[in-house]
């Protein structure tokens, strides 16, 4: 086999165009085996071998730069350098990163967990370059949906200004995770539908060349009719009208043709668009057919496509989530459902079978979902933001600027929250509570199984005093009792789910289950332990703290969250504020550093949020004698 030969990129260099062809069918081979057992991101990395082969042996990695706008289409790109022996663990705990990562290898030379960076990016290193007077190629691959988010638009029309020679690859499989909606992508199928343009203007250049001593009137009637020809037959005019050589579209599974296309391009002073056709999970049937579902898959059985699921698993929260929008929406026209790219992974795809006229999905822009919201909730709606914690970080300033500040009642509908697992560092959900807490007007709330999740979406319906979050984990659920009525909760009001004297376990969300079995554990050890679901983040609820207080109850908090600016240090600022310097606080949350990938279990046991830890904190607190009763 080829591929058994190829440990680094200048490997390549010794292959024929055939073996290339070769190669790309046994790379195929290689990750439809591997993700069957491991699971990852198959259909995104199946469309993008031909490219990344292409790349690697025609340019010089890591001196040449390919930054690749999604890190989970690296996957090629790793096996081509060096690490096709790790995928055993791909995803694992300490194991092989899915995504881009620097400290695993100087080929990965930019790291993108979210989409919309790239440009930006291959921008700054080609400043770098120029002022270094260096000499190498800058190549950022960028998809047909990530092209349409925000900074990617900014970054093109900086480059096309500054001139600067970086060649853009734009992988267009009309996909990112859902089908691409908007302007954008419209306009991309009319350049894929016209594909004949690419011979139509060669075949006019080259007749303008034949006729003798062009000048004047004639050589400006020529260039109007180039130009005019570019408009008709729908060409890559917005990219050209921005600044750059446009290339294509070609196709991005033909070798040589791309060989051919980026050895033109690169002979341009100056950024150079070559636009890819590619199809998101070509070699593999089932991905081909529904490279949706399997743009990120679990285990599955190659013969078939099935996925490998665990009988009797729980309905996620996402689910819960969906279903109980939908009941309350029957129920109230103003509510409406947006999302910013992700419809099956919120949970939304359902509303939208429901609402098709109340759902809306504006592409990867969580910055214009955020302000379209805020002034949907101005006109009298109820929008409800799906969105998952580490990608509504990216409309910080519209959340303070647009929502916040004009107290407007958007809902936010925080999926992801928490650890995330095998997704890792560029996923987790450990920051939300940190940027959205110090925020005037905003309520934040998190519930410690679906049914509270189901009483919390009630409660933010009824809620008229502005922006109000609802943050639940990427998890099963518990699988409780439904109440046979969804009510709301009083605002700030936390729960007091079994009393006690020595301790107080403060817990959040998930962190519920967990706490509860030590205090069942410590109850064994006659240490009564006090368990309060801190359901709200903010406002807390003061008078149980007060209380707290009052009884010189130690507390012990738990969450899933950042330490830094978490619960914990909302009930420290609680007490300080209140010069209650008495209080013994320990706080147990995700400490100061980027939890990489693993099972969401064994991040937990990473970073001390277990069972053991909680017992060994609750005792650390009481006097000594009590400590080894």
């Amino acid at each position: 086999m080829l591929l058994e030969r190829i440990d680094q990129p200048s490997d390549l260099k010794e292959l024929q165009l055939e073996q290339l062809e070769q190669l790309a069918t046994e790379i195929r081979q290689f990750l439809i085996e591997k993700l069957s057992i491991t699971g990852g991101h198959l259909a995104p990395n199946l469309g993008i071998v031909e490219l990344t082969l292409v790349l690697h042996y025609l340019y010089n990695s890591p001196q040449d730069k390919f930054i690749f706008d999604v890190g989970h289409q690296a996957y090629v790109h790793k096996m081509l350098t060096g690490r096709k022996q790790l995928f055993g663990q791909l995803r694992k705990y300490k194991g092989l990163c899915g995504f881009q990562k620097r400290s695993e290898s100087e080929h990965d030379v930019w790291e993108a967990g979210h989409s919309s960076t790239s440009l930006s990016a291959a921008m700054g290193m080609a400043i770098a370059r120029d002022l270094k007077k260096e000499d190498f190629q800058i190549i950022p691959i960028i998809g047909d949906g990530a092209i349409t988010g925000g900074m990617a638009l900014e970054a093109l029309n900086h480059i096309g200004h500054e001139k600067k020679k970086l060649m853009v690859i734009l992988n267009d499989n009309e996909m990112s995770i859902a089908p691409n909606v908007g302007a954008i992508h419209n306009y991309l199928s009319k350049i894929r539908a016209g594909r004949t343009f690419a011979k139509a203007k060669e075949d006019l250049e080259q007749l303008i060349k034949k006729v003798p001593a062009i000048g004047g009137k004639l050589a400006k009637t020529a260039e109007r009719l180039k130009d005019s020809l570019k408009y008709l037959l729908f060409s890559g005019v917005l990219f050209e009208e921005l600044g750059f050589k446009y290339f294509g579209p070609i196709d991005g599974h033909n070798i040589p043709l791309m060989i051919e296309t980026f050895k033109m391009a690169e002979q341009i002073d100056g950024p150079t668009m070559v636009h890819v056709i590619t199809r998101k999970g070509k070699g593999y049937e089932p991905a081909e057919k529904d490279s949706y579902t399997w743009h990120g898959i679990s285990p599955y059985k190659i013969e078939s496509g099935e996925v490998l699921k665990v009988v009797g698993q729980q309905p996620w929260y996402s689910d819960v989530f969906a279903k109980t929008l939908i009941e309350l929406a029957e129920h109230d026209p103003r509510i409406v459902a947006v999302t910013a790219a992700m419809p099956s992974g919120t949970g939304l795809s359902k509303f939208a079978d429901k609402f098709p006229e109340r759902m809306f999905d504006v592409g990867i822009a969580e910055q214009h979902a955020t302000t379209m919201c805020g002034a949907l909730a101005d006109q009298g709606m109820k929008p409800v933001f799906g969105v998952y914690s580490t990608f509504m970080q990216r409309a910080y300033d519209q959340i303070v600027h647009d929502v916040c500040r004009q107290k407007l009642n958007v809902i936010f509908a925080i999926d992801r929250a928490g650890l995330v697992g095998a997704d890792g560092e560029t996923h987790q959900g450990v920051y939300d509570i940190a940027y959205l807490r110090h925020l005037p007007n905003i309520v934040i709330m998190m519930p410690k199984d679906e049914n509270e999740l189901r009483n919390m979406l009630k409660t933010a319906v009824d809620y008229d005093d502005g922006p109000i979050a609802v943050r639940y984990p990427r998890r099963n659920v518990p699988g409780v009792a439904i109440d046979e009525q969804i009510s709301a909760i009083p605002i700030g009001s936390w729960e007091l789910m079994q009393d006690g004297s020595d301790v107080a376990l403060l817990a959040l969300g998930p962190m519920v289950q967990i706490a509860a079995q030590a205090v069942d554990l410590l109850k064994k050890e006659n240490i009564s332990v006090k368990l309060i679901n801190a359901r709200f983040v903010k406002p807390l609820d003061e008078r149980m703290l007060l209380e707290l207080a009052d009884s010189g109850t130690r507390i012990v908090t738990c969450e899933e969250a950042a330490e830094i600016g978490g619960l914990g240090s909302a009930v420290l600022e609680f007490y300080a504020k209140h010069d209650r310097h008495d209080m013994q606080v320990k706080v147990m949350g995700v400490p100061d550093y980027f939890v990489e990938h693993g099972s969401d279990k064994e991040q937990r046991q990473e970073v001390g949020l277990t069972v053991e830890q909680m017992i060994a904190n609750v005792k650390s607190m009481l006097p000594r004698k009590r400590q080894h009763a």
